[in-house]
C-alpha cells in the first residue's frame, strides 16, 4: 500500500508536539473541544476500514506474469505471426523439391494400316532436368535460414507485445493507486470541510475562509474523477492486449506500486542482450541467408542438362532412342544476380554490426533511464512522502488552533497533493524503465 491510512489528518495533535494532557486542555477552548470530538467521530470509519478483511475480489486479480502468459496465448497479433511463421516454414518443402520428369506421347497416321504407304507411328518419351552446382542444397539453406530469421522476428514481436503488456499492467496498477489516493484525499478533505462548517456555524471561522476551503473541494473531486477515468482506460487497454474481445468490468490486477531494485550491472545486461536479443539473432541469420543466396546465384550460372529416353513404333518396326539437351551458357551466365548477391551479403554484414551496436546502445539508454528514475523514486519513498505528510499534519494542527492562516494551510494541502502525485509518477517511470531494460536485454530483469 503506497499511502497507508494514518488516522485523522485533522485530529489537532501531531506526534512531534510535546506537552501534558492538562497543557493541551488549557490550549483548546471549550467550543473547540466539541469540534474535535466530532472530528474524531468522523474518523472512526477510516480506522474501521484499516481493520476490515481484504476484499474477495482480490483473489480474482491477475499478476503481471499471468498477464504476460495470457498475452502469449491469446494476443491476436502474436497468433497471426505464428501462422505467418508456419507459412514461411512450409517454403522449406518447396525449396527441397526436385525437378519433375516430363512424359511425351505422340502418334501419327494411327488410322492407317501397317501396310499403308504412310504407316502409323507411335512415340513415347520421358525426360528430366538434372540440376548441377548443388542448387537444391543452397535453396534449402536459404529457406531454412529464412525460417530461422522469421522465428527470431516473431520472438522480437513477442518481446514487443510483452513490453506493451507490462507497460499497460503498470499503468493500471498506478492508476488504481492514484484512484485509491484520490478517494482517500477526498474523504479526508470532506472531514476537514465538515469541521470547518461546524466552526463557521459556531462563529470561529469567517465566511470567506470557509468558502475558500469549500472551493478546494472541487480540486479533490476533479482528482477523483480523473483517477477513475485513467483506471478504466488502463484496464481496457490491458484487456485489449490480452486478447479480450470485450472489456470486462470485473477485470483486476494485483502488483507492487513501489518498484524493486535491479541487481544486475549495466555490463552484465549488455552481455545478456547480445546473447538473447532476437533482432540481433535475426540480423545474424540475415547474413546466413545472403551467403546461401550468393552460392545459389553462382549455382544458377551453371548449365543444367535435360536427359530423355524415347520409344518409337513405326508400323511393324520398333526402336528406342535418347536425347540430351544442354543449354549453351555463352552470354547469360547469371552475372548480374551473382554481383547483386555479393553486395547484398556484404550489406547484411554491416546490418548485423549496426544491430549489435544498437543493442548495446539500447541497454545503456535503458539503464540510464532506470538509474535516474530509481534515485528519484527512492527519495520519494524514503523522504519526500513522509516529509510532506509531516508538513501537512503540522499545518492542519496550526490552522485548527489559529496559528496558521488559511492561505498557508491551503498551500500545504496543495503541496501534499503534488508530492503524492509526483511520487506515483516517479514509481511509474521507474517501472517503465525496468520494463524497457527487460525488453532491451530480452531477459527477465526482475524475477
Amino acid at each position: 500500500m503506497l499511502f497507508p491510512c494514518t488516522g485523522n489528518r485533522s485530529n489537532g495533535v501531531h506526534p512531534t508536539k510535546g506537552g501534558s494532557e492538562n497543557t493541551m486542555h488549557k490550549m483548546i477552548k471549550p467550543k473547540h473541544q466539541t469540534l474535535l470530538v466530532a472530528a474524531c467521530l468522523m474518523l472512526l470509519p477510516c480506522a474501521a476500514l484499516s481493520q476490515a478483511p481484504p476484499s474477495t475480489s482480490a483473489s480474482l486479480a491477475i499478476t503481471m506474469q499471468q498477464a504476460v502468459d495470457i498475452a502469449r496465448m491469446k494476443n491476436p497479433t502474436l497468433l497471426s505471426s505464428q501462422q505467418n511463421l508456419l507459412s514461411v516454414k512450409a517454403q522449406e518443402i518447396q525449396a527441397g523439391l526436385r525437378a519433375n520428369p516430363s512424359l511425351d506421347i505422340s502418334g501419327s497416321n494411327v488410322t492407317l494400316g501397317a501396310q499403308a504407304n504412310n504407316p502409323y507411328d507411335y512415340n513415347f518419351g520421358v525426360s528430366r532436368l538434372f540440376e548441377r552446382g548443388q542448387k537444391r542444397r543452397w535453396r534449402l539453406d536459404s529457406a531454412r535460414s529464412t525460417t530461422a530469421q522469421t522465428d527470431a522476428q516473431y520472438h522480437l514481436q513477442e518481446q514487443q507485445t510483452v513490453l506493451a503488456v507490462r507497460q499497460a499492467f503498470t499503468s493500471f496498477v498506478i492508476a488504481k493507486a492514484a484512484k485509491k489516493l484520490a478517494d482517500g484525499n477526498l474523504a479526508d478533505f470532506k472531514h476537514e470541510l465538515d469541521i470547518g462548517h461546524e466552526r463557521f456555524k459556531a462563529g470561529d471561522l469567517a465566511k470567506l475562509d470557509y468558502e475558500r476551503l469549500d472551493l478546494q473541494l472541487a480540486q479533490f473531486e476533479t482528482d477523483e474523477s480523473n483517477a477513475v477515468t485513467n483506471a478504466q482506460q488502463a484496464s481496457i487497454q490491458l484487456q485489449a492486449l490480452l486478447g479480450y474481445d470485450r472489456p470486462r468490468t470485473d477485470f483486476d490486477v494485483i502488483g507492487d506500486v513501489v518498484p524493486p531494485a535491479v541487481s544486475d550491472t549495466m555490463e552484465s545486461l549488455e552481455q545478456k542482450a547480445i546473447a538473447a536479443r532476437p533482432d540481433l539473432h535475426a540480423a545474424h541469420l540475415g547474413v546466413a541467408i545472403a551467403d546461401a543466396n550468393t552460392k545459389l546465384a553462382y549455382a544458377n550460372g551453371t548449365t543444367d542438362p535435360t536427359l530423355g529416353a524415347e520409344y518409337d513404333r513405326n508400323g511393324p518396326d520398333n526402336s528406342v532412342g535418347f536425347s540430351i539437351d544442354i543449354p549453351l551458357r555463352i552470354f547469360d551466365r547469371n552475372q548480374g544476380n551473382k554481383e547483386t548477391a555479393k553486395y547484398t551479403a556484404q550489406a547484411s554484414r554491416f546490418t548485423e554490426l549496426a544491430t549489435r551496436n544498437q543493442v548495446v546502445a539500447d541497454v545503456d539508454q535503458a539503464w540510464s533511464g532506470y538509474a535516474n528514475a530509481k534515485v528519484l523514486s527512492d527519495r520519494y519513498n524514503g523522504h519526500y512522502l513522509d516529509e510532506a505528510k509531516d508538513v501537512l499534519d503540522i499545518s492542519q494542527f496550526s490552522y485548527q488552533h489559529g496559528g496558521l492562516a488559511l492561505i498557508d494551510y491551503l498551500d500545504a494541502l496543495r503541496e501534499s497533493r503534488s508530492v503524492e502525485t509526483d511520487a506515483l509518477s516517479a514509481y511509474s517511470q521507474t517501472w517503465m524503465a525496468i520494463h524497457q531494460l527487460s525488453f532491451a536485454t530480452a531477459t527477465e530483469v526482475i524475477p
